[in-house]
């Protein structure tokens, strides 16, 4: 009998066991964020669906797949590499021209030698460059870089592979950014060698960016007693490969990679190609915390940067859409993979426009943009102003995001580091205790300890001075006792 009872427990366990993964799952799939113990508590929307591009959009064009998305001039560029194309439209989300036939300043299509007329084929990548005037497009499949004028549309050059490149990775231009100097940085998917830089006349320049492995400590033990015969053979470890790029109003290069081998999966590139992304947050910037389980971990497709340093993520595995300030805080976690109004199948690129975001679905050929709540301005609001400096008012705007949401740590962090500049050092240190911020908390009560050591240190002083007498009276008593019991 208790052997029957034992195996009906243990079945229902078994039973219930799934559905309990997916309930606790699924608290995740809508809006949420990570407190200092890592935990995933729901959050109030930063952004909610508003408006969908979907695949009529362009008229007579069909839209079958959005592979890239560019924002730039009041525009929205789309790359579809099933038909070949390039779609524009303004800011209010109306059509205006979709490209595959190149043409030149006559209008007139362009040909080549062999008098086959010049179109898109496959391509990837698209972006605009306000400095130099140009559409940029990564013309994947035929291997070249097209650019065009960004008002008139014709072709002012076509970049291929450049004689002088170095290297084993094929010139199969993916997606691209370019500086304001006119260099251009290349993804080439699946290159172990890094970005590809070529100067603005299309000339190679150098392999960019460095994209560390991660360590296997057994692996390197054998290595480090292996023979010159034994190392041949044994696998070679390559640097694991970009796979997406962006560039920021300071031209710092914002890239991704999804390879789990990479010991960091965002960064910020300066002249070096050294990571120089700040992570100051609770967390790693790693997107959603996997907790040791390989089903949770982010699979970064395309980061968008906001004029002020603020950046999204879109993680291609969920359809989340993770945003971090400057400082690599955690600011807000949106969207999922699903079927309601907003959600996406498989998301392929994201762009901010404004105060607002686009991501792109490559399968269902759409573009849903979202719009701020109120609290999402309150936080954007606040993000913005501290990056630029003025602590007051992202003070006030993180203390609005609170009255919002009661369980936004990093706004009473935020308010407690406007407050530590301030010197508030006792109101500083209650909010970094209900951010969970022990780093600050010390800050402040360092400086309230200071404090209150010099508004007190007459007191202090006094009580050292007749803690001191007292010492010294009691040694001239004793000494002067001693003296008389020698005489």
């Amino acid at each position: 009998m208790k052997c029957k009872i034992i195996i009906c427990f243990i079945v229902l366990v078994c039973l219930l066991m799934p559905d309990m993964a997916v309930n606790a799952d699924n608290t995740r799939d809508y809006n949420y964020i990570y407190d200092y113990w890592g935990n995933a508590n729901n959050s109030v929307a930063a952004f909610q669906f508003g408006y969908a591009i979907d695949k009529t959009a362009a008229g007579q064009y069909k839209i079958s797949s959005i592979d890239d998305i560019y924002v730039s001039g009041g525009k929205i560029y789309m790359i579809d590499s099933v038909e070949s194309r390039l779609h524009i439209f303004d800011d209010q989300y109306q059509f205006i021209k979709s490209i595959k036939l190149i043409r030149n300043q006559n209008n007139k299509i362009v040909v080549n030698e062999d008098n086959v007329q010049m179109m898109l084929t496959k391509p990837e990548g698209v972006f605009v460059s306000e400095d130099t005037g140009e559409i940029y497009i990564a013309d994947t499949g035929a291997e070249r870089i097209i650019v065009l004028d960004k008002d008139q549309y014709f072709l002012k050059r076509v970049i291929e592979r450049p004689d002088n490149m170095v290297g084993v990775t094929a010139f199969k231009p993916s997606k691209l950014v370019v500086d304001s100097a006119g260099r251009i940085f290349i993804v080439v998917q699946g290159s172990y060698e890094g970005i590809i830089e070529l100067n603005k006349d299309g000339s190679f320049s150098r392999y960019f960016g460095v994209n560390k492995p991660k360590v296997n400590i057994l692996d390197y033990f054998w290595k480090s007693i292996a023979s010159d015969v034994q190392k041949e053979k044994m696998k070679k470890v390559y640097a694991p490969s970009f796979n997406n790029l962006e560039i920021d109003s300071e031209g710092f290069i914002y890239a991704t990679t999804q390879d789990t081998a990479a010991q960091e999966m965002v960064f910020r590139l300066n002249s070096k190609g050294e990571n120089v992304i700040r992570s100051l947050g609770y967390a790693p910037i790693i997107g959603d915390l996997s907790m040791g389980s390989d089903a949770n971990v982010s699979k970064f497709v395309d980061i968008a940067v906001s004029d002020y340093g603020t950046y999204a993520l879109l993680d291609q595995a969920k359809g989340r859409v993770f945003i971090y300030n400057f400082d690599g805080n955690l600011l807000n976690i949106f969207n999922s993979i699903g079927d309601m109004k907003g959600n996406v199948k498989e998301p392929s690129s994201i762009a901010w426009l404004d105060d607002k975001l686009i991501i792109a679905d490559k399968k269902l050929g759409s573009a849903f943009v979202f719009y701020p709540t109120e609290f999402g301005k309150a936080a954007l609001g606040a993000a913005e102003e501290y990056y630029h400096g003025n602590w007051e008012k992202a003070g006030e705007l993180l203390k609005k995001a609170v009255e919002l949401n009661a369980n936004y740590d990093i706004a009473y962090v935020g308010i407690g580091k406007n407050l530590l500049m301030q010197d508030k050092y006792e109101e500083a240190m209650y909010y970094f205790k209900l951010g969970n911020d022990r780093t600050y908390y010390s800050k402040a009560y360092n400086g309230y300890r200071n404090i209150l050591i010099q508004k007190n240190f007459g007191y202090v002083i006094g009580i050292f001075l007749i803690f001191a007498f007292g010492i010294i009276y009691s040694e001239y008593k004793y000494h002067r006792k001693i003296k008389e019991m020698e005489g």
